[in-house]
């Protein structure tokens, strides 16, 4: 499944978009994603001049990305009135640096499930060795509802 085909899956765009294509989906359930790792990408900059490794809290939201594909009702449009949002990040172990030239395969598989929250084991790695897992909690939530006045 391609860019395209993610484009009608998720809300995030560049230079944002983490996740650039899907290899696996099941929907509701699990998904593997990829993310080429481009020394063009603008955090490289500042992280680190002379030594670019891929800022982990980003690895996390490639990992968000993809659980929140897995958690699309269908089309995106069809989700226009909701934000799939992260509430926990737990256990979230970093063992090896992503740099530019990288493929990020990013496997999530939902674990838990029960009335608003939705909970993800994820693993990411580079050539089958693993760089980053953990787990991480979502909710859905009314987009108007964080967006109106108060």
């Amino acid at each position: 499944m391609n860019i395209d085909w993610v484009n009608t899956k998720i809300k995030q765009r560049p230079p944002f978009q983490m996740i650039e294509k899907v290899v696996e989906y099941e929907a509701g359930e699990s998904a593997v994603g990829i993310k080429n790792v481009s020394v063009n990408e603008p955090y490289f900059v500042g992280h680190f001049p002379d030594a670019p490794i891929m800022p982990g809290v980003l690895i996390i939201e490639a990992c968000a990305q993809l659980c929140s594909i897995v958690m699309t009702s269908g089309d995106v449009k069809d989700d226009d009135k909701v934000l799939y949002v992260l509430l926990k990040v737990d256990g979230f172990k970093f063992v090896k640096p992503v740099i530019p030239g990288d493929t990020l395969k990013i496997s999530v598989k939902k674990t838990r499930a029960g009335g608003p929250l939705v909970t993800f084991d994820a693993t990411a790695q580079v050539n089958d060795t693993v760089c980053a897992k953990g787990s991480m909690t979502f909710t859905v939530t009314d987009k108007a509802g964080i967006y109106s006045d108060k």
